[in-house]
Parts: structure tokens; C-alpha cells; sequence
């Protein structure tokens, strides 16, 4: 059993619709604990440096402008395997891929209006939790 951190954001599609309750019910089901949570309006900076991996890629602009259209809900979760535990819960990106019973199956209105982000690694995890919570602000 390896207990470790990951994070995960609710996106503006999923806040929206009023889905946040929902998928905190999905994550807990599936074992997961959620050890921190705020509900933010993501700035064009912090959308910027989130994901500055995709910066060259044709879809940043739109992927910056999407994830500060609205509220999102930041979380660190907690549990056996987290990282690899919440990727499964996701389901694939896109939504008519995605196994039944996962978050985008039932919440995802389409490849980028997926409801869901989650770390894909423990480096990954480290990194996007720092940007979004102060140590103190994690109750585990």
C-alpha cells in the first residue's frame, strides 16, 4: 500500500452544472479522501503556468480561455496510488471512451468540456498542489 498525494481540478463545465457534489461523492466512493478543497476563479497567470506544457500547442489559448470562464474547484486527494486510483476514476479524456461508472462517463459533456483534471504523475502532483495550497491548507 503506498499512500500518496495527487491533485485534481473540477472544471468550469462541471461547477456550472452544479456537478461538484457528484464527483466529491464519485471520488470518495472509490476510496479517496479529499485532504484539501477551495473553489477559485483560476487567473489568466495561473492558467498560463498550469499548463505551460501545452503552451506551443494550437489549443492553449483556448484551453487558458476555457479554464478561467468560470469557477473551479482545486483539490488534493489522498490514498492508496492516488495519482494512478483518480486517473482511473477520470476515464478517458474523451467522454464516449471512458468507461462506465468514471467521472467523465457520467459528468463529461466532451473532449474539452471533460468536468475533470487530475495529475498524471507524483512529481506532477508535488508540483500542481504547490501552485494551488499552502502546506497549512492540507488536513490529511
Amino acid at each position: 500500500m503506498t499512500i500518496e498525494r495527487t491533485f485534481s481540478i473540477i472544471k468550469p463545465d462541471a461547477t456550472a452544472r452544479n456537478r461538484t457534489g457528484a464527483i466529491n461523492a464519485m471520488i470518495e466512493q472509490a476510496g479517496l479522501r479529499i485532504v484539501a478543497q477551495k473553489r477559485i476563479r483560476m487567473s489568466r497567470q495561473e492558467a498560463e503556468t498550469f499548463y505551460g506544457v501545452h503552451r506551443a500547442r494550437p489549443f492553449f489559448g483556448e484551453l487558458v480561455d476555457f479554464m478561467t470562464s468560470g469557477p473551479v474547484v482545486v483539490q488534493v486527494l489522498e490514498g492508496d496510488n492516488a495519482v494512478t486510483a483518480y486517473r482511473d476514476l477520470m476515464g478517458a479524456t474523451d467522454p464516449a471512451k471512458a468507461g462506465p461508472g468514471t467521472i467523465r462517463k457520467v459528468h463529461a459533456q466532451s473532449i474539452g468540456e471533460n468536468s475533470v483534471h487530475g495529475s498524471d504523475a507524483a512529481a506532477t502532483a508535488e508540483k500542481e498542489i504547490a501552485q494551488f495550497f499552502a502546506g497549512n491548507e492540507i488536513v490529511g
